[in-house]
């Protein structure tokens, strides 16, 4: 059994969903998502907020590029809902903290009085210095993605979960791609595929990247039912990237920041990471540390200099990579799925030299 689209995207996570979405304006788009559900590696566990400030100096042009469609333009509706976003010193974090603010538009310095005010569990003694970013924002993943998904459909796209790759390879002019007995034709193919990206390049013949994935942990663990008003709090966490909470329910989603590096796989939390992330926490605030009540972790994939890879493979005519967001896929998703779009349709005649560059491939050879 076979068939015949424009282009194949690999992936359905946020980056290959939004891509696709885009794609279909001007395409006829087929998305593959090996898993039986779309989102469940990275894009179903992710943090969740739209950070302006959050990454090098790419992502954030990125950042604000996806803004406008994260509020409301690409969906027709909001995917955003205030949460702010407050960073915590210690006195040995002056460093890192004032080398932070230097480079950041509209954060806010606090005072340790104002960061207790804001969440009453922390040790005021504990803090040096504080900031926050206000208009850092929740992002509701699954409307975002389930819109990603209708826009697909709605313009004829097609979406086939549960479809392992087994083979994919130069035919003719475009390409072919083999998943459990279905043989599928399409002129270019996308490379979304998470942590899975450079595997699946070298099926293609196609040199990798470097791309490393790293886990993520978090936990939810509940808070006193004396304290009151948890929901209000923004996310808040050390400068240092050590650990990190956010409200969640009736308690807190803890995450110690971890990125050990790992191979692609169905990701789960080491309890060791928990416990010692648990424990930076609990330094920090004046609560009691309970059982938490469930665990999870993602995996985050970087290539070396942590800015994504979207372009087309020098080696290979047709394969367009869109892999390497880390921690910032979701915020970014819009702006480069648009860029992906136009390099793929248009050459990119649509996108800034500079910012095209920042993300080519070609960066990496």
């Amino acid at each position: 059994m076979s068939r015949t689209v424009d282009i194949v995207v690999i992936g359905g996570g946020i980056a290959g969903m939004s891509a696709a979405a885009e794609l279909s304006r001007d395409a006829q788009v087929l998305v593959l998502e090996a898993e039986d559900h779309l989102g469940y590696h990275s894009t179903g566990r992710s943090a969740a907020i739209f950070i302006r400030n959050y990454g090098n100096a790419t992502l954030r042009r990125l950042n604000a590029l996806a803004y406008p469609d994260l509020a409301g333009e690409l969906l027709g509706e909001t995917v955003l809902s205030p949460r702010g976003e407050m960073l915590i010193a210690r006195l040995e974090d002056m460093e890192t903290f004032d080398s932070y603010l230097a480079d950041t538009d509209g954060m806010e310095r606090l005072s340790p009085g104002e960061a207790q005010s804001m969440v009453p569990i922390l040790r005021r003694e504990k803090i040096a210095a504080a900031a926050i970013e206000r208009d850092a924002q929740d992002i509701d993943v699954d409307r975002l993605l389930q819109g990603c998904a209708r826009l697909l459909r709605a313009r004829g796209g097609q979406i086939a979960t549960g479809k392992r790759l087994t083979g994919l390879s130069r035919d003719g002019s475009g390409w072919r791609v083999e998943c459990d007995g279905e043989s599928i034709l399409a002129g270019r193919v996308v490379n979304a595929a998470g942590a899975w990206a450079d595997r699946i390049a070298a099926m293609a013949g196609v040199a990798p990247i470097g791309l490393q994935p790293m886990r993520r942990s978090a936990v939810r663990m509940a808070l006193p039912r004396q304290i009151e008003g948890h929901a209000d709090w923004p996310l808040f966490g050390s400068i240092m990237e050590s650990w990190y909470a956010k409200p969640d329910g009736d308690g807190l989603m803890i995450s110690p920041a971890d990125e050990d590096p790992v191979d692609p796989h169905d990701a789960w939390p080491d309890d060791m990471v928990i416990a010692e992330g648990l424990f930076r926490f609990e330094e920090m605030v004046d609560v009691p540390i309970v059982k938490p009540s469930h665990s999870w972790a993602g995996l985050r994939s970087f290539v070396a200099d942590r800015t994504p890879v979207v372009g087309a493979a020098a080696d290979a005519d047709g394969f367009y990579w869109l892999a390497g967001q880390g921690g910032y896929g979701v915020q970014t998703a819009p702006a480069l799925a648009r860029i992906l779009a136009d390099i793929c349709l248009t050459d990119g005649r649509g996108t800034e030299p500079d910012l095209r560059a920042s993300l080519s491939p070609a960066r990496l050879a």
